[in-house]
């Protein structure tokens, strides 16, 4: 004898949830996309401000009769001398055109022009050096000098930083209600279209809680192929990004692109993000189709135990 294979309760047919599949990709796409942008603009912002603050700068300007290689070397000596620097690099007369060339053009003499020269000095972030008095003795050493700490710079960019991330926070948050509702809505609505299966289930003499489990089980396989294409296709998006960037290194497209966005990574907490908004939606989709099919499953009861509410029962 053959054993037929028996069908599955809740029928695929019926509850074919391909219209909740597409939403559930669309919205998990467009969260994880906001997720990974807003850690992108943070990390880079952070990265920034780490650059910066482990710099100070020495501007020395020309004048008649100074002499120039010597003053930067003094300068750099003089800052070295303070605790808290770790290395002093002079930009040379190639590096100090090279510059200029976005502003100025190509094939620049420096010596034509009263450009400043610049010393770098790289300091120790956890024990900074005293600025006041690192620039007290520059000054009164070597008149010309001007220290820049990029004080101004690292607040601008923190304040920036901050708002940004404020408001991608922002953006992810409402990407994230929009998502709930739209993935509660087209759960219910599913399955207010299928209530007949319920009430048949019911009728016979299913227990509400196996009904429930069986429609759950099938809106979860809905919810993580539509979260998981949504999710994969975001996290798709990041590497193919990062991919074009490291293949398109010093080339106009890609320094305007790193200029105004920074890297296209997000690192593994982004994808954990990622990972993390996936099964956020597949747990939401099945509980919402748990606690819809026991309603619906309350109200079929509370309709048999006083007929006069017959006419609460949707047309659908």
């Amino acid at each position: 004898m053959r054993v037929r294979p028996m069908a599955p309760i809740v029928p695929p047919v019926n509850v074919s949830g391909n219209a909740l599949m597409l939403v559930i990709a669309i919205m998990s796409f467009l969260a994880c996309l906001t997720l990974g942008a807003v850690s992108m603009v943070r990390s880079t912002a952070e990265s920034w401000q780490s650059e910066i603050s482990r710099e100070v700068t020495i501007q020395i300007r020309p004048e008649e009769g100074l002499d120039m290689e010597k003053a930067l070397r003094d300068a750099r000596d003089i800052a070295l001398t303070f605790d808290g620097t770790v290395n002093g690099n002079i930009v040379d007369r190639t590096a100090t055109a090279r510059l200029l060339e976005p502003w100025l053009g190509e094939g620049l003499d420096i010596d034509e022009l009263p450009v400043p020269r610049l010393v770098i000095i790289t300091i120790d972030e956890r024990n900074p050096p005293d600025f006041a008095g690192m620039r007290a003795r520059l000054t009164g050493e070597i008149p010309q000098a001007t220290l820049d700490d990029h004080r101004t710079w690292v607040d601008r960019l923190v304040a920036m930083a901050h708002t940004t991330a404020l408001i991608g926070t922002g953006v992810l948050t409402l990407v994230f209600s929009a998502m709930v509702l739209t993935v509660i809505f087209a759960t219910r609505g599913t399955l207010s279209g299928n209530r007949h299966i319920v009430e048949v289930l019911h009728f016979v003499g299913a227990e509400a809680s196996f009904v429930a489990s069986e429609f759950q089980k099938h809106f979860l396989k809905i919810s993580f192929k539509g979260a998981g294409a949504g999710g994969l296709l975001a996290a798709l998006s990041f590497a193919l990004a990062g991919w074009w960037q490291s293949r398109s290194l010093a080339t106009p497209q890609s320094d305007q692109a790193t200029a105004l966005f920074g890297t296209f990574t997000i690192g593994y907490t982004g994808y954990l993000g990622i990972a993390a908004i996936m099964l956020v939606i597949a747990l939401l989709t099945t509980l919402t189709a748990r606690f819809t099919v026991m309603r619906t499953i309350y109200e079929i009861d509370r309709i048999r135990s006083d007929p006069a509410r017959a006419d609460l029962i949707p047309n659908s």
